[in-house]
């Protein structure tokens, strides 16, 4: 692990286009400024770990368990209404 040193209003660079910098310091609390490209995501570490147990739940579903989404949803075949769509009905928007 590198560990640097910065000061308020100090910044350090990660690649060519992650920025990050000091923002405040107040007793045992630091506040940091990240400027990233949006295709990066940015997260603080305890809600990237929720994501990814989260991913990892999806990807162990069964077939089965989506069963009744749509119930939940107020529509679907489950109520006797077709599915709604996108498409306009009265020709092209403007």
């Amino acid at each position: 692990m590198l560990v640097l040193s910065r000061q308020r209003d100090e910044s350090i660079m990660i690649g060519d286009n992650i920025v990050v910098t000091i923002v405040d310091i107040r007793g045992d609390k630091v506040r940091l400024g990240i400027n990233a490209p949006s295709e990066i995501p940015v997260h603080r570490q305890e809600v990237y770990e929720a994501i990814q147990r989260e991913n990892l739940r999806a990807s162990r579903l069964e077939p089965g368990d989506t069963q009744g989404i749509g119930r939940l949803a107020g529509r679907g075949p489950a109520n006797g209404q077709p599915a709604p769509h996108n498409r306009p009905t009265d020709g092209p928007r403007r």
